[in-house]
């Protein structure tokens, strides 16, 4: 669709503003609370034909240890490839860990006492491709950093699962967002 450029004194017609604001670019796709005290959060019905490309968001909530967060789409524990690439402040010296293989996505995010935080990119989940990964901050006692992933198993999905590397979850958001298709 072009892009309407509009000028002093025209009339915004209600077709226009429907029009713009059903091809916004980031739409909500739903929200799910954590629970209490818990090892894992299944998210179902996250990704469908809908949208190609999501974000995923966690926010609030605390964590009962600091640890890394890990993502596994629909169920599928293997085929996880990628790198974490952080600095430890207290060093101030680069480093990276990667993923081989790996039973899930493993620095997807992290849970400090304070909170819990994700911050994901998600490609191709629904179709039936290889999906792309990428958390853009991951953060957990003192190191910090992002990591992306691809996880090799060319299925359709639909939901996944956030799960602390150690300890449990309680309370905060996650919220999933989709791309709007062009």
């Amino acid at each position: 669709m072009a892009i309407k450029t509009f000028t002093t004194g025209e009339v915004l017609t209600a077709a226009d503003t429907n029009t713009y604001l059903a091809n916004s670019g980031l739409v909500y796709v739903k929200s799910q609370t954590i629970g209490s005290a818990v090892t894992s959060v299944t998210v179902s019905d996250a990704f469908s034909a809908t949208y190609d490309n999501y974000k995923i968001i966690v926010a609030g909530g605390t964590s009962s240890g600091q640890d890394a967060l890990k993502f596994e789409i629909g169920g599928s524990a293997g085929s996880y490839y990628g790198t974490y690439l952080y600095s430890n402040y207290t060093t101030n010296t680069p480093s990276a860990l990667g993923m081989n293989n790996a039973s899930s996505f493993v620095y997807a995010g992290g849970a400090n006492f304070s909170q819990v935080i994700m911050n994901l990119e998600v490609q191709s989940p629904f179709l039936a491709k290889i999906t792309y990964i990428q958390a853009l901050s991951v953060i957990y006692q003192n190191n910090y950093g992002h990591a992306v992933c691809d996880h090799e198993v060319a299925t359709s999905y639909t939901s996944f699962k956030i799960i602390p590397n150690s300890g449990t979850l309680t309370g905060g958001t996650i919220t999933v967002y989709g791309y709007r298709k062009a």
